[in-house]
């Protein structure tokens, strides 16, 4: 028997190959996390019947519904020659189901956190909030605090870790779908709160220069630097910007943010240290440390530095089976769903991709970089031999599978990468990976991490290119979620593979979480 594998779900697996393994822990990653993997393996339900209906028309067969073969009957004679038949169009998904997939858990988040906090200015604009007119500043930096909080690595690696050990062993499953869509568009708290906060900045320095007579020049100078500094930055981070032009958005949110963090230190000591109803300086520290400005300052401050202070510059092996991808290898085991930021610089230019392990005691994880952008275009042309990236990593949504008893994740392409993991290191997810030329596209590496770890009954490898076309990837997910028992569905595709999936499990009932675009 060849060991080149077969990407089809109808094959075994191929022969156990060489396996790394390695207790190699990381500073950044001990505590955090033990395996997640402690769920019971669930007994395997008869795999999904999906029957190649070209070939089993080639062979003179038919199928039944439950996917039976019958024998072929004799064949009729040809009728005559007519027109070609058309293609049904697929019919649309209703405008409530769009309105669902639109107004999402993002955008419920972004709208109450928003729609908030314009209903506290207008009351302290009105003289009906007495907290925010002895308090302005403490508005300003508590939302900003929480926009932070909302991209920091280590609080939503927390976040992950209550949900996945407080809910998976006794949860029903609506309440864990709750938590996760929870978690998977907390983005939209932090552009609410981001919004927000600049929004109350705008306020604060109206109110100062209203007030200017009473107030120091050097309070007023350092309130609109920092109210400029925020402002940009919340701008640079819109999405047609950020999506667009991907440099000008982090040199501007990045840089311009630590500008406003400087400038705000310097604004909260002036605006807190000058008495303005006497026009004197208060040189004790007392009144200084007793302000909430100052405290939220000091978090802002930490949670910003926290991920930098991970940053290792690591080395990395790279291969690169076709000019359509590179897949760099990098030291130590990781748990699922966890995605990397990579740059080849120590501040500029981190980019987010999938990791791919077979656990915390592999010698090793994967990322599986396709080129796209110009980062990605020089992995292939000039493959590096080190790179800077974050060791505390950060969680995709994918991790939350951990909570559920069994899950399907299906995947286009590249997806690949941030899907492998869950179906590897879990026994109860199902892998559908939808793709072309896939053993040729992707190579060795990404073919035997695959068939060594899982079985084929867990799994469908559908190659576009071998089968002529895509699939009814909706169909597909109804088969396999019916016949495997799955509680969720996670897809990794592109905006159009997304939108079709997401509408059809939405109209079909089926629990799924898509791609997320921050908006």
């Amino acid at each position: 028997m060849s060991s080149k594998p077969n990407w089809s779900h109808y094959e075994q697996a191929l022969p156990e190959g060489t396996m790394v393994s390695s207790n190699a822990l990381d500073d950044a990653e001990k505590g955090i996390y033990d395996n997640t993997s402690t769920l019971p393996v669930l007994a395997t339900p008869p795999p999904a019947h999906i029957v190649d209906e070209k070939k089993a028309l080639e062979a003179g067969v038919s199928t039944t519904d439950s996917g039976t073969v019958t024998p072929p009957s004799p064949a009729p004679a040809a009728p005559p020659p007519g027109p070609p038949v058309k293609k049904a169009p697929k019919p649309k998904p209703s405008k409530w189901i769009l309105f669902q997939l639109w107004f999402n858990t993002y955008r419920k988040f972004f709208t109450f956190v928003t729609l908030l906090n314009l209903s506290g200015i207008i009351l302290s604009a009105l003289g009906r909030f007495p907290y925010a007119e002895n308090h302005l500043g403490a508005l300003v930096l508590g939302n900003l605090l929480m926009a932070v909080m909302m991209r920091n690595e280590l609080f939503l690696r927390f976040l992950y870790l209550i949900s996945i050990y407080g809910l998976r062993s006794w949860a029903p499953v609506c309440i864990k779908l709750a938590v996760t869509s929870i978690l998977q568009h907390v983005g939209g708290i932090h552009s609410g709160c981001a919004l927000s906060g600049a929004a109350w900045l705008v306020y604060k320095i109206v109110d100062i220069v209203k007030h200017r007579a009473v107030q120091h020049s050097s309070v007023i100078a350092t309130g609109i630097i920092t109210n400029v500094a925020v402002f940009i930055s919340v701008m640079s981070a819109f999405p047609w910007i950020r999506n667009n032009y991907h440099n000008t958005f982090e040199r501007h949110h990045r840089f311009i943010g630590w500008l406003g963090i400087a400038a705000t230190w310097v604004f909260v000591i002036t605006g807190n240290s000058y008495d303005f109803k006497t026009g004197e300086w208060r040189p004790e520290a007392q009144s200084l440390i007793s302000v909430q400005e100052l405290w939220f300052a000091v978090f802002i401050t930490v949670f910003v530095l926290i991920p930098w202070v991970t940053l290792r510059e690591v080395p990395v092996e790279v291969e690169i089976p076709s000019p359509k991808v590179a897949i760099l290898k990098f030291k130590r085991g990781m748990q699922q769903g966890l995605l990397g930021r990579i740059s080849r610089t120590s501040i500029m230019e981190y980019h987010a991709f999938g990791i791919i392990s077979e656990g915390r005691k592999s010698g090793c994880h994967y990322m599986i970089c396709g080129v796209q952008g110009d980062f990605t275009r020089n992995l292939v042309a000039d493959p590096p031999k080190t790179v800077w990236t974050r060791e505390l990593k950060f969680a995709g949504v994918g991790h939350a599978s951990a909570m559920f008893k069994r899950g399907i994740r299906i995947c286009t392409g590249t997806g690949i990468g941030a899907a492998l993991s869950t179906c590897i290191q879990s026994p109860n997810w199902f892998l559908i990976w939808i793709g072309s030329d896939q053993e040729k596209t992707f190579g060795p590496t990404i073919t035997s991490l695959i068939y060594n770890n899982i079985p084929p009954e867990r799994m469908i490898l559908w190659d576009s290119k071998k089968r002529g076309g895509r699939p009814d990837s909706v169909k597909l997910l109804k088969e396999v979620w019916h016949s495997f028992g799955a509680e969720v569905i996670f897809i990794t595709s592109n905006r159009q593979g997304n939108d079709e999936m997401m509408q059809g499990c939405r109209e079909a009932g089926l629990h799924a979480f898509g791609t997320l675009w921050d908006f």
